[in-house]
């Protein structure tokens, strides 16, 4: 089994602290969006999503590809390469590794063993509803990070999460994943778009590191997040971004905001999305709370 050479959350404070960055860009490609000719060519995915790695790293944390959106057209391969490609051209840029296994037994060790030997990823993400022990066997890589799901960005979330009211289970995964980071490899995937309860998680978990989605095309409010989930440290948070920086709107509209437009520009597609990180990472900075509104002397 391959071994890091110190614990993810330390490799975590090294991402922020070495970028000045907290924005991790999500690799979700759609191959109707993707410019030519990366479009066309049956290794698209993996160029599309190398370019906007080289295009982007040096103005982020790290790096959240999307395993459904290779695995749906058979590119489990290209999802591979590009996970290759950032600890090979940008070390030191951990990679989670987005996909939501939840499983219990020896199907849960190959979900572990998939995401973390297969794919060599630093992180996944993991679906908590059956229990400890379908986490068990991810907290047996104790180098590698485990993304536990708590308070999802999607609308429909709260049914369950927010259940019942005076002990939602959002605030119980909270608590179980305090006892579960014996090895500081945990972290919980904590939504912009609550920003109350994001905060109520924060208070749980103290300083445990929190991947954040929901901020740009998911209209999670930047300022509101950083006040409820920075820890005393200002940091603590992987505020993540996709489709705005993947697919921006803003510099994309004069070519007609389309995956075909915006293709027209060609080489140019990088260039806007690292358009787009940079103007989100400087965000993220400029509103970053001074550190005596957050406890430090």
């Amino acid at each position: 089994m391959a071994t890091c050479p110190i614990g993810f959350h330390d490799r975590l404070r090294r991402a922020w602290s070495d970028s000045g960055s907290l924005l991790c860009v999500g690799l979700d490609p759609v191959r109707s969006r993707l410019p030519p000719p990366f479009s066309d060519s049956p290794s698209g995915l993996r160029e599309f999503c190398c370019a906007i790695v080289d295009a982007t790293a040096d103005l982020v944390c790290a790096f959240k590809p999307q395993a459904a959106h290779f695995a749906a057209e058979g590119a489990e391969e290209q999802l591979a390469e590009v996970i290759a490609h950032i600890h090979q051209s940008w070390p030191g840029k951990p990679v989670i590794l987005d996909a939501k296994r939840g499983d219990i037994g020896s199907t849960a060790a190959l979900y572990a063993k998939e995401a973390f030997e297969r794919y060599g990823a630093d992180a996944v993400t993991v679906n908590p509803y059956l229990g400890e022990e379908s986490v068990r066997p991810f907290l047996e890589y104790p180098d590698r990070g485990v993304a536990v799901l708590c308070r999802t960005s999607n609308p429909g979330s709260g049914w369950l999460q927010k259940a019942p009211a005076a002990d939602p289970a959002y605030l119980r995964v909270a608590a179980a994943a305090k006892d579960w980071n014996r090895s500081g490899n945990v972290l919980l995937v904590a939504a912009a778009t609550y920003p109350e309860e994001l905060a109520k998680i924060r208070a749980a978990v103290g300083a445990m590191p929190l991947l954040t989605p929901g901020i740009g095309a998911q209209g999670g409010d930047l300022q509101q997040t950083l006040i409820a989930g920075l820890d005393a440290a200002g940091q603590g948070l992987v505020i993540n971004a996709s489709r705005s920086v993947l697919y921006p709107e803003a510099e994309g509209k004069e070519l007609g905001g389309t995956g075909e437009a915006y293709g027209a520009a060609g080489q140019e597609f990088a260039a806007h999305s690292r358009a787009a990180a940079r103007r989100l990472r400087d965000e993220i900075n400029r509103l970053i709370p001074a550190p005596s509104s957050l406890g430090l002397s």
